[in-house]
């Protein structure tokens, strides 16, 4: 019985702090402040790019500075454009303006054809989707007329429309419709059987399944589709400016050609090029808020 009783005892405080102290949970670790982290992503994406970029710089002047290069180093560059690179904007009159307005006006003719081409090939795209015959009839000519290069349907346009801008919205539209298309098609396929067995239970018809059920399980390849789609519209557009003239900046490379103004076609590019990523950082946005985060950045 003593045994017993000796092993009910209660424990002696100090036996009950030691206890506590053993089983205590650790203080966390203080976490780095929010502007800390902010700064710290800042930096790593933007300090490795800047460097390249300086690296670039560094080895096109070494290349381009002797007297006998064909190609105008960075100095002779910012000398020979410097105006175009600070004042993007300037209006002299007569279509001497800046080429931050010539991509504005650029940019207007792809916002229409792009447009036209993203509801086309959303709306085609859905219906091929949802019937394997189309898709089997209609996914090789797709996959042929994709492969046209955008300046092989300016002449056809210009015999159409008889004008330069219908014409470059028109070959921005055939150029950039075709990813939409596919990729739209591919997502409608890819839509999980459960999703469909639940449209069916509840009843939903053609219009609220499309809204409900199909643009939202699609919504990734959709915008994959875009982002390739806003690129080729970008590429035509400078391609046709080429060609049918106005005050594009298109049309301002192909004149600074003829100018032999190598300076003025080096700012240009690099122009299209900000451009260009922008768009496509854009859409990428666009296309993560949609999808919450399930399109590739």
């Amino acid at each position: 019985m003593s045994a017993n009783v000796q092993r009910l005892t209660p424990a002696a405080p100090s036996d009950a702090k030691a206890a506590a102290e053993v089983f205590a949970l650790p203080t966390p670790a203080a976490r780095p402040g929010s502007w800390s982290k902010t700064l710290a992503s800042i930096a790593a994406n933007v300090v490795p790019p800047l460097v390249v970029i300086a690296l670039i710089l560094v080895i096109w002047q070494i290349l381009c500075a002797s007297p006998g290069a064909t190609l105008p180093a960075p100095s002779q560059v910012w000398a020979d454009a410097g105006e175009l690179i600070v004042s993007p904007f300037f209006d002299y009159g007569q279509g001497d303006i800046g080429l931050g307005l010539r991509v504005l006006t650029s940019l207007q003719r792809v916002a229409i054809g792009f447009g036209i081409a993203a509801l086309v090939g959303v709306t085609v795209g859905a219906v091929i989707g949802q019937s394997i015959w189309a898709m089997r009839g209609l996914d090789p000519i797709f996959q042929i007329l994709r492969t046209v290069p955008p300046l092989a349907w300016l002449p056809l346009s210009l015999a159409a429309f008889m004008d330069s801008a219908p014409s470059a919205i028109f070959v921005i539209f055939i150029t950039s419709v075709w990813p939409v298309i596919i990729n739209t098609a591919v997502g409608v396929r890819n839509i999980p059987q459960d999703y469909r067995n639940v449209a069916r239970i509840l009843q939903l018809n053609q219009v609220e399944f499309f809204f409900k059920i199909m643009i939202p399980a699609a919504a990734p390849y959709i915008f994959t589709g875009l982002r390739i789609g806003v690129g080729l519209s970008w590429l035509a557009i400078v391609a046709a400016e080429m060609l049918t003239g106005g005050v594009g900046i298109g049309f301002f490379i192909w004149d600074a050609w003829n100018s032999s103004r190598l300076s003025d076609i080096i700012v240009a590019l690099v122009y299209i090029g900000v451009v260009g990523f922008i768009l496509d950082r854009l859409v990428a946005a666009v296309g993560a808020f949609v999808t919450r985060g399930t399109t590739a950045n």
